[in-house]
Protein backbone atom coordinates (compact mmCIF):
# COMPACT_ATOMS: atom_id res chain seq x y z
CA UNK A 1 0.00 0.00 0.00
CA UNK A 2 2.49 2.68 0.84
CA UNK A 3 4.48 1.72 -2.19
CA UNK A 4 1.51 2.08 -4.42
CA UNK A 5 1.21 5.39 -2.60
CA UNK A 6 4.32 6.69 -3.47
CA UNK A 7 4.20 5.40 -7.36
CA UNK A 8 0.57 7.40 -7.58
CA UNK A 9 1.78 10.88 -5.74
CA UNK A 10 5.32 10.85 -7.69
CA UNK A 11 2.90 10.90 -10.94
CA UNK A 12 0.46 13.41 -9.43
CA UNK A 13 3.73 15.68 -8.70
CA UNK A 14 5.46 14.98 -11.75
CA UNK A 15 2.47 15.76 -13.35
CA UNK A 16 1.77 19.37 -12.09
CA UNK A 17 5.20 20.22 -12.13
CA UNK A 18 6.12 19.50 -15.78
CA UNK A 19 2.28 21.31 -17.21
CA UNK A 20 2.82 24.29 -14.96
CA UNK A 21 6.19 24.93 -15.20
CA UNK A 22 6.42 24.37 -18.42
CA UNK A 23 10.30 23.55 -18.22
CA UNK A 24 11.94 20.36 -19.48
CA UNK A 25 11.18 17.31 -18.08
CA UNK A 26 14.29 17.06 -16.28
CA UNK A 27 13.57 19.66 -13.89
CA UNK A 28 9.82 18.47 -13.37
CA UNK A 29 11.26 15.02 -12.49
CA UNK A 30 14.52 16.50 -10.46
CA UNK A 31 11.80 18.35 -8.21
CA UNK A 32 9.50 15.15 -8.12
CA UNK A 33 12.18 13.44 -6.63
CA UNK A 34 12.88 15.73 -4.24
CA UNK A 35 9.51 16.04 -3.33
CA UNK A 36 9.50 12.15 -2.77
CA UNK A 37 12.80 11.95 -0.38
CA UNK A 38 11.56 15.02 1.58
CA UNK A 39 8.16 12.85 1.90
CA UNK A 40 9.81 9.71 2.61
CA UNK A 41 12.39 11.28 5.71
CA UNK A 42 9.03 13.09 6.92
CA UNK A 43 7.07 9.65 7.27
CA UNK A 44 4.40 10.30 4.46
CA UNK A 45 4.53 6.78 3.62
CA UNK A 46 4.26 5.42 6.91
CA UNK A 47 1.08 4.67 7.09
CA UNK A 48 1.45 3.96 10.89
CA UNK A 49 2.51 7.44 11.32
CA UNK A 50 0.79 9.38 8.66
CA UNK A 51 -2.88 7.95 9.27
CA UNK A 52 -4.62 10.74 9.48
CA UNK A 53 -4.64 14.52 8.62
CA UNK A 54 -3.99 15.66 11.97
CA UNK A 55 -0.65 13.60 11.36
CA UNK A 56 -0.25 14.54 7.84
CA UNK A 57 -0.65 18.35 8.01
CA UNK A 58 3.02 19.16 9.80
CA UNK A 59 4.66 16.28 7.81
CA UNK A 60 3.49 17.81 4.71
CA UNK A 61 4.39 21.61 6.00
CA UNK A 62 7.93 20.09 6.45
CA UNK A 63 8.32 18.29 3.64
CA UNK A 64 7.51 21.19 1.39
CA UNK A 65 10.18 23.26 3.79
CA UNK A 66 12.96 20.92 3.24
CA UNK A 67 11.71 20.92 -0.64
CA UNK A 68 12.19 24.61 -0.82
CA UNK A 69 15.66 24.72 1.37
CA UNK A 70 16.84 22.42 -1.33
CA UNK A 71 15.75 24.62 -4.59
CA UNK A 72 17.41 27.06 -3.07
CA UNK A 73 20.89 25.42 -2.30
CA UNK A 74 20.63 24.05 -5.97
CA UNK A 75 20.22 27.99 -7.04
CA UNK A 76 23.34 28.96 -4.91
CA UNK A 77 25.73 26.10 -5.02
CA UNK A 78 24.64 24.12 -8.14
CA UNK A 79 23.31 27.55 -9.71
CA UNK A 80 20.74 26.14 -11.29
CA UNK A 81 18.34 28.78 -12.95
CA UNK A 82 15.44 29.26 -10.68
CA UNK A 83 14.37 32.85 -11.37
CA UNK A 84 10.39 32.37 -12.38
CA UNK A 85 9.82 32.02 -8.20
CA UNK A 86 6.43 32.28 -9.37
CA UNK A 87 5.84 29.54 -11.20
CA UNK A 88 7.92 27.37 -9.15
CA UNK A 89 5.60 28.06 -6.77
CA UNK A 90 2.38 27.91 -8.39
CA UNK A 91 3.52 24.02 -9.93
CA UNK A 92 4.59 23.34 -5.94
CA UNK A 93 1.29 24.42 -4.75
CA UNK A 94 -0.62 22.81 -6.65
CA UNK A 95 1.15 19.45 -6.61
CA UNK A 96 1.14 19.60 -2.97
CA UNK A 97 -2.92 20.42 -3.44
CA UNK A 98 -3.14 17.27 -5.79
CA UNK A 99 -1.37 15.30 -3.17
CA UNK A 100 -4.14 16.28 -0.14
CA UNK A 101 -6.83 15.85 -2.01
CA UNK A 102 -5.09 12.24 -2.84
CA UNK A 103 -4.66 11.19 0.42
CA UNK A 104 -8.14 11.99 1.34
CA UNK A 105 -9.41 9.63 -1.14
CA UNK A 106 -7.52 7.05 -0.09
CA UNK A 107 -8.03 7.59 3.49
CA UNK A 108 -11.83 7.04 2.87
CA UNK A 109 -11.47 4.16 0.99
CA UNK A 110 -8.96 2.73 3.86
CA UNK A 111 -11.03 3.30 6.14
CA UNK A 112 -14.25 2.11 4.62
CA UNK A 113 -15.00 -1.04 6.75
CA UNK A 114 -16.25 -3.26 3.08
CA UNK A 115 -12.31 -3.43 2.11
CA UNK A 116 -11.35 -5.43 5.24
CA UNK A 117 -9.83 -8.67 5.22
CA UNK A 118 -11.44 -10.65 7.43
CA UNK A 119 -8.55 -12.71 10.38
CA UNK A 120 -9.11 -15.34 12.67
CA UNK A 121 -6.32 -15.95 15.07
CA UNK A 122 -6.07 -19.05 16.51
CA UNK A 123 -4.40 -18.59 20.25
CA UNK A 124 -4.81 -16.99 23.40
CA UNK A 125 -1.09 -16.85 24.60
CA UNK A 126 1.83 -14.07 24.39
CA UNK A 127 2.13 -14.83 20.54
CA UNK A 128 -1.56 -14.10 20.18
CA UNK A 129 -1.35 -11.12 22.22
CA UNK A 130 1.87 -9.89 20.57
CA UNK A 131 0.18 -9.78 17.17
CA UNK A 132 -3.10 -8.21 18.30
CA UNK A 133 -1.19 -5.29 19.56
CA UNK A 134 0.89 -5.03 16.36
CA UNK A 135 -2.01 -5.75 14.13
CA UNK A 136 -3.89 -3.11 15.77
CA UNK A 137 -0.78 -0.48 15.49
CA UNK A 138 -1.06 -0.77 11.71
CA UNK A 139 -4.47 0.28 11.09
CA UNK A 140 -3.76 0.01 7.07
CA UNK A 141 -3.69 -3.24 7.27
CA UNK A 142 -7.23 -3.29 7.27
CA UNK A 143 -7.59 -6.36 8.82
CA UNK A 144 -10.87 -7.25 10.80
CA UNK A 145 -9.61 -9.30 13.66
CA UNK A 146 -10.99 -11.98 15.68
CA UNK A 147 -9.96 -15.32 18.14
CA UNK A 148 -10.48 -18.33 18.59
CA UNK A 149 -8.35 -19.48 21.84
CA UNK A 150 -7.51 -22.17 23.59
CA UNK A 151 -9.74 -21.97 26.60
CA UNK A 152 -12.73 -19.18 27.42
CA UNK A 153 -10.70 -16.23 28.34
CA UNK A 154 -11.14 -15.06 31.67
CA UNK A 155 -12.01 -11.52 32.97
CA UNK A 156 -8.36 -10.59 33.68
CA UNK A 157 -6.72 -10.69 30.09
CA UNK A 158 -9.19 -9.00 27.75
CA UNK A 159 -8.70 -8.81 24.36
CA UNK A 160 -8.26 -5.71 21.93
CA UNK A 161 -10.51 -7.99 19.51
CA UNK A 162 -13.49 -10.21 20.16
CA UNK A 163 -13.08 -13.92 21.01
CA UNK A 164 -15.59 -16.82 18.84
CA UNK A 165 -15.25 -19.53 20.94
CA UNK A 166 -12.24 -21.89 21.42
CA UNK A 167 -10.65 -24.28 19.27
CA UNK A 168 -13.27 -26.97 19.93
CA UNK A 169 -15.52 -24.92 17.85
CA UNK A 170 -13.02 -23.80 14.80
CA UNK A 171 -14.78 -26.07 12.41
CA UNK A 172 -18.45 -24.07 12.88
CA UNK A 173 -16.77 -20.73 13.25
CA UNK A 174 -14.58 -20.87 9.94
CA UNK A 175 -17.96 -22.15 8.34
CA UNK A 176 -19.76 -19.01 10.08
CA UNK A 177 -17.21 -16.57 9.51
CA UNK A 178 -15.39 -17.47 5.98
CA UNK A 179 -12.19 -15.78 6.84
CA UNK A 180 -9.72 -14.65 4.30
CA UNK A 181 -6.87 -15.69 6.72
CA UNK A 182 -6.10 -17.63 9.70
CA UNK A 183 -2.77 -17.25 11.62
CA UNK A 184 -1.96 -20.09 13.81
CA UNK A 185 -0.07 -18.53 17.27
CA UNK A 186 -0.66 -21.88 19.10
CA UNK A 187 2.66 -24.45 20.10
CA UNK A 188 2.83 -27.71 18.87
CA UNK A 189 0.27 -29.75 20.53
CA UNK A 190 -2.42 -27.70 19.80
CA UNK A 191 -1.15 -27.15 16.20
CA UNK A 192 -2.01 -30.68 15.72
CA UNK A 193 -4.63 -30.97 17.29
CA UNK A 194 -6.53 -28.61 14.54
CA UNK A 195 -4.63 -29.08 11.62
CA UNK A 196 -7.30 -31.40 9.91
CA UNK A 197 -9.32 -27.97 9.89
CA UNK A 198 -6.30 -26.17 8.25
CA UNK A 199 -5.70 -28.55 5.40
CA UNK A 200 -9.77 -27.85 5.15
CA UNK A 201 -9.47 -24.19 5.05
CA UNK A 202 -6.30 -24.16 2.75
CA UNK A 203 -8.34 -26.70 0.33
CA UNK A 204 -11.24 -23.72 0.55
CA UNK A 205 -8.59 -20.79 -0.49
CA UNK A 206 -8.44 -19.84 2.83
CA UNK A 207 -4.83 -18.07 3.00
CA UNK A 208 -3.29 -20.28 6.87
CA UNK A 209 0.00 -18.29 8.21
CA UNK A 210 2.24 -19.31 10.86
CA UNK A 211 2.19 -16.35 13.53
CA UNK A 212 5.99 -15.96 14.02
CA UNK A 213 5.98 -15.48 10.32
CA UNK A 214 3.60 -13.04 10.20
CA UNK A 215 5.13 -11.10 13.23
CA UNK A 216 8.33 -10.79 11.37
CA UNK A 217 6.77 -9.79 7.87
CA UNK A 218 4.58 -6.99 9.94
CA UNK A 219 7.44 -5.73 12.28
CA UNK A 220 10.72 -6.34 10.42
CA UNK A 221 11.99 -8.33 13.78
CA UNK A 222 11.84 -11.98 14.67
CA UNK A 223 9.71 -13.45 17.32
CA UNK A 224 13.06 -14.96 19.01
CA UNK A 225 11.26 -16.40 22.14
CA UNK A 226 9.08 -18.31 20.48
CA UNK A 227 11.46 -19.35 17.69
CA UNK A 228 11.70 -23.23 17.64
CA UNK A 229 15.87 -23.91 17.80
CA UNK A 230 15.80 -26.16 14.95
CA UNK A 231 13.93 -23.87 12.55
CA UNK A 232 16.82 -21.36 13.12
CA UNK A 233 19.76 -23.70 12.58
CA UNK A 234 18.62 -25.13 9.81
CA UNK A 235 17.03 -22.41 8.28
CA UNK A 236 17.99 -21.50 4.77
CA UNK A 237 18.85 -17.49 5.65
CA UNK A 238 20.95 -16.90 8.40
CA UNK A 239 23.91 -17.96 5.67
CA UNK A 240 26.24 -15.20 4.72
CA UNK A 241 26.91 -15.65 0.65
CA UNK A 242 30.36 -15.47 -1.13
CA UNK A 243 28.69 -13.08 -3.44
CA UNK A 244 27.19 -10.49 -0.40
CA UNK A 245 30.19 -10.99 1.80
CA UNK A 246 32.76 -9.72 -1.21
CA UNK A 247 30.35 -6.86 -2.66
CA UNK A 248 29.42 -5.80 0.75
CA UNK A 249 33.21 -5.92 1.80
CA UNK A 250 33.70 -4.13 -1.78
CA UNK A 251 31.38 -1.39 -1.01
CA UNK A 252 32.32 -0.35 2.44
CA UNK A 253 36.32 -0.23 1.43
CA UNK A 254 35.09 2.34 -1.09
CA UNK A 255 32.64 4.26 0.93
CA UNK A 256 34.83 4.41 3.86
CA UNK A 257 37.54 5.79 1.94
CA UNK A 258 35.64 8.39 0.39
CA UNK A 259 33.87 9.39 2.83
CA UNK A 260 37.12 9.89 5.09
CA UNK A 261 38.45 12.09 2.10
CA UNK A 262 34.75 14.00 2.06
CA UNK A 263 34.97 14.57 5.69
CA UNK A 264 38.40 14.91 6.65
CA UNK A 265 37.42 18.72 7.37
CA UNK A 266 34.26 17.72 9.43
CA UNK A 267 36.56 15.65 11.49
CA UNK A 268 39.33 17.76 12.43
CA UNK A 269 36.45 20.44 13.85
CA UNK A 270 34.62 18.05 15.68
CA UNK A 271 38.15 17.19 16.91
CA UNK A 272 38.80 20.97 17.89
CA UNK A 273 35.44 21.03 19.72
CA UNK A 274 35.93 17.76 22.08
CA UNK A 275 39.37 19.09 23.02
CA UNK A 276 37.97 22.44 23.68
CA UNK A 277 34.99 21.19 25.28
CA UNK A 278 36.76 19.20 28.20
CA UNK A 279 39.86 17.82 29.09
CA UNK A 280 41.27 14.90 27.99
CA UNK A 281 41.55 12.71 24.27
CA UNK A 282 39.77 13.34 21.45
CA UNK A 283 39.34 9.49 20.76
CA UNK A 284 37.56 7.01 22.45
CA UNK A 285 38.70 3.20 21.84
CA UNK A 286 37.16 0.29 23.35
CA UNK A 287 37.42 -3.63 23.13
CA UNK A 288 34.23 -4.42 20.80
CA UNK A 289 33.50 -7.83 19.36
CA UNK A 290 33.74 -8.59 15.33
CA UNK A 291 33.60 -11.24 13.07
CA UNK A 292 33.26 -14.91 14.41
CA UNK A 293 33.58 -13.23 17.77
CA UNK A 294 37.52 -11.86 17.58
CA UNK A 295 37.71 -9.11 19.59
CA UNK A 296 39.24 -5.62 18.13
CA UNK A 297 39.66 -1.83 19.51
CA UNK A 298 36.86 0.76 17.89
CA UNK A 299 37.48 3.84 17.60
CA UNK A 300 34.42 6.99 17.85
CA UNK A 301 35.16 10.66 19.55
CA UNK A 302 34.99 10.77 22.97
CA UNK A 303 31.56 12.13 24.26
CA UNK A 304 31.70 11.53 27.87
CA UNK A 305 34.56 12.71 30.43
CA UNK A 306 37.17 10.48 31.34
CA UNK A 307 36.93 8.14 34.75
CA UNK A 308 39.08 6.11 36.41
CA UNK A 309 36.83 3.06 35.85
CA UNK A 310 33.31 2.74 34.12
CA UNK A 311 30.72 2.05 36.27
CA UNK A 312 29.09 0.08 33.26
CA UNK A 313 28.67 -0.28 29.70
CA UNK A 314 24.60 1.24 29.87
CA UNK A 315 24.57 4.82 28.63
CA UNK A 316 21.89 5.43 31.47
CA UNK A 317 24.27 4.46 34.08
CA UNK A 318 27.18 7.13 32.41
CA UNK A 319 24.52 10.08 31.66
CA UNK A 320 25.96 12.68 34.20
CA UNK A 321 29.01 12.16 32.28
CA UNK A 322 27.98 12.98 28.58
CA UNK A 323 29.56 16.24 27.30
CA UNK A 324 28.05 19.25 25.85
CA UNK A 325 29.50 18.55 22.45
CA UNK A 326 29.08 15.06 23.30
CA UNK A 327 25.54 15.13 23.03
CA UNK A 328 25.26 16.77 19.91
CA UNK A 329 27.66 14.52 18.65
CA UNK A 330 25.46 11.27 19.67
CA UNK A 331 22.48 12.70 18.28
CA UNK A 332 23.61 13.00 15.24
CA UNK A 333 25.64 9.89 15.33
CA UNK A 334 28.85 12.32 14.40
CA UNK A 335 31.06 10.61 17.21
CA UNK A 336 30.87 7.34 14.36
CA UNK A 337 32.87 8.90 12.15
CA UNK A 338 36.12 7.39 13.00
CA UNK A 339 35.19 4.31 12.54
CA UNK A 340 35.69 4.49 9.18
CA UNK A 341 39.13 3.71 10.19
CA UNK A 342 37.77 0.49 11.52
CA UNK A 343 35.86 -0.14 8.13
CA UNK A 344 39.34 -0.03 6.66
CA UNK A 345 41.12 -1.76 8.59
CA UNK A 346 38.96 -4.91 8.03
CA UNK A 347 37.06 -4.90 11.70
CA UNK A 348 33.75 -3.55 10.61
CA UNK A 349 31.72 -3.07 7.40
CA UNK A 350 29.14 0.07 6.52
CA UNK A 351 26.07 -2.14 7.35
CA UNK A 352 25.88 -5.07 9.91
CA UNK A 353 25.22 -5.80 13.35
CA UNK A 354 26.60 -3.32 15.60
CA UNK A 355 29.61 -5.05 17.82
CA UNK A 356 29.11 -4.98 21.30
CA UNK A 357 31.44 -4.43 24.01
CA UNK A 358 33.56 -7.01 25.28
CA UNK A 359 32.46 -7.07 29.18
CA UNK A 360 28.94 -7.29 28.27
CA UNK A 361 29.39 -10.50 25.80
CA UNK A 362 29.20 -13.11 28.53
CA UNK A 363 25.63 -11.61 29.32
CA UNK A 364 24.25 -10.88 26.23
CA UNK A 365 25.21 -14.83 24.97
CA UNK A 366 23.93 -15.99 28.58
CA UNK A 367 20.53 -13.94 28.21
CA UNK A 368 19.83 -14.03 24.85
CA UNK A 369 18.35 -16.46 22.74
CA UNK A 370 20.77 -17.57 19.24
CA UNK A 371 23.02 -14.46 20.18
CA UNK A 372 26.06 -16.35 18.86
CA UNK A 373 24.79 -15.64 15.47
CA UNK A 374 25.78 -12.69 15.63
CA UNK A 375 28.96 -13.21 14.76
CA UNK A 376 28.21 -14.70 11.50
CA UNK A 377 28.67 -11.34 10.13
CA UNK A 378 31.04 -8.35 10.02
CA UNK A 379 29.90 -6.05 12.48
CA UNK A 380 29.10 -2.45 10.81
CA UNK A 381 28.98 1.22 11.32
CA UNK A 382 24.76 1.40 10.75
CA UNK A 383 22.34 -1.47 10.86
CA UNK A 384 18.65 -2.50 11.12
CA UNK A 385 18.36 -2.04 15.06
CA UNK A 386 19.97 1.32 14.61
CA UNK A 387 17.56 2.99 12.19
CA UNK A 388 14.66 0.56 13.97
CA UNK A 389 15.03 1.48 17.30
CA UNK A 390 17.89 3.62 18.25
CA UNK A 391 20.28 3.17 21.47
CA UNK A 392 19.62 0.54 24.22
CA UNK A 393 19.67 0.54 27.94
CA UNK A 394 19.32 -2.44 29.21
CA UNK A 395 18.95 -5.65 28.68
CA UNK A 396 15.24 -5.97 27.58
CA UNK A 397 16.16 -3.12 25.07
CA UNK A 398 19.23 -5.76 23.93
CA UNK A 399 16.92 -8.20 23.26
CA UNK A 400 14.49 -6.28 21.61
CA UNK A 401 17.28 -4.98 19.38
CA UNK A 402 18.61 -8.66 18.83
CA UNK A 403 15.43 -9.18 17.02
CA UNK A 404 15.93 -6.64 14.38
CA UNK A 405 19.34 -8.15 13.98
CA UNK A 406 18.41 -11.29 13.47
CA UNK A 407 16.08 -9.74 11.11
CA UNK A 408 18.70 -8.86 9.10
CA UNK A 409 20.94 -11.53 9.43
CA UNK A 410 18.10 -13.95 8.01
CA UNK A 411 17.58 -11.40 4.56
CA UNK A 412 20.96 -10.41 3.91
CA UNK A 413 21.01 -8.33 0.89
CA UNK A 414 22.66 -5.60 -1.09
CA UNK A 415 19.02 -4.13 -1.15
CA UNK A 416 18.20 -4.17 1.89
CA UNK A 417 21.72 -2.45 2.90
CA UNK A 418 21.26 0.18 0.76
CA UNK A 419 17.67 0.54 2.49
CA UNK A 420 19.38 1.02 5.79
CA UNK A 421 21.84 3.40 4.26
CA UNK A 422 19.14 5.35 2.95
CA UNK A 423 17.21 5.24 6.11
CA UNK A 424 21.11 5.99 8.17
CA UNK A 425 20.80 9.65 6.48
CA UNK A 426 17.83 10.32 7.92
CA UNK A 427 18.84 9.40 11.39
CA UNK A 428 22.28 11.54 10.68
CA UNK A 429 21.04 14.84 8.70
CA UNK A 430 17.42 14.88 10.89
CA UNK A 431 18.93 13.36 13.94
CA UNK A 432 15.96 11.41 14.48
CA UNK A 433 18.02 8.75 16.44
CA UNK A 434 15.90 5.95 15.38
CA UNK A 435 12.71 5.37 13.39
CA UNK A 436 10.01 6.62 16.78
CA UNK A 437 7.12 4.37 14.86
CA UNK A 438 8.71 1.00 15.04
CA UNK A 439 10.40 1.82 18.99
CA UNK A 440 7.51 0.54 20.83
CA UNK A 441 6.91 -2.29 22.94
CA UNK A 442 7.11 -5.50 21.34
CA UNK A 443 7.01 -9.06 22.66
CA UNK A 444 9.52 -7.95 24.82
CA UNK A 445 7.20 -6.84 26.72
CA UNK A 446 4.71 -9.91 26.56
CA UNK A 447 6.75 -13.40 25.71
CA UNK A 448 9.37 -13.73 28.55
CA UNK A 449 12.34 -15.55 27.89
CA UNK A 450 12.46 -19.08 29.60
CA UNK A 451 15.72 -20.97 30.42
CA UNK A 452 15.23 -23.64 28.38
CA UNK A 453 14.74 -21.16 25.62
CA UNK A 454 17.99 -19.19 26.80
CA UNK A 455 20.08 -22.91 26.39
CA UNK A 456 18.27 -24.26 23.75
CA UNK A 457 19.47 -21.36 21.53
CA UNK A 458 22.47 -20.92 22.72
CA UNK A 459 23.67 -24.31 22.49
CA UNK A 460 22.49 -24.81 18.71
CA UNK A 461 22.89 -21.59 17.57
CA UNK A 462 27.17 -21.88 18.99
Amino acid sequence: MAVALAIMEAAVMFAALFTLLLRPAAEALALTIACAVAFYYCDLYDLRVAWSFRDCAPRFVRALGLVIVAVAVSDIVLRIDTRDATALVTGLAVAIALLVVGRACCYGILRRRPYAQSVLILGGGRLAEGLVREIAARPHLRWAVALVTEVPPTSGRPFRYPVLGTLAQLPSIVEHVHPERIMVALDERRRAEVMPVLLEARARGIRVEDGVDVYERITGKLAIEVLPAASVVFAKGFRVARGHAAIGRGLSLAAAAAALIVVAPLIALIALAVKLDSGGPVFFRQERIGLRAKRFWLIKFRTMRPVDAEVSAWVRDNTDRITRVGRVLRKFRLDELPQFLNVLRGDMNLVGPRPHPVVNYELFAREIPYYALRAAVRPGVTGWAQVRYGYANDLTEETEKMRYDLYYLKHLSIWLDLRILVDTIGVVVAGLGSMSADRRPGLADTLPITNDARHAATKDAA
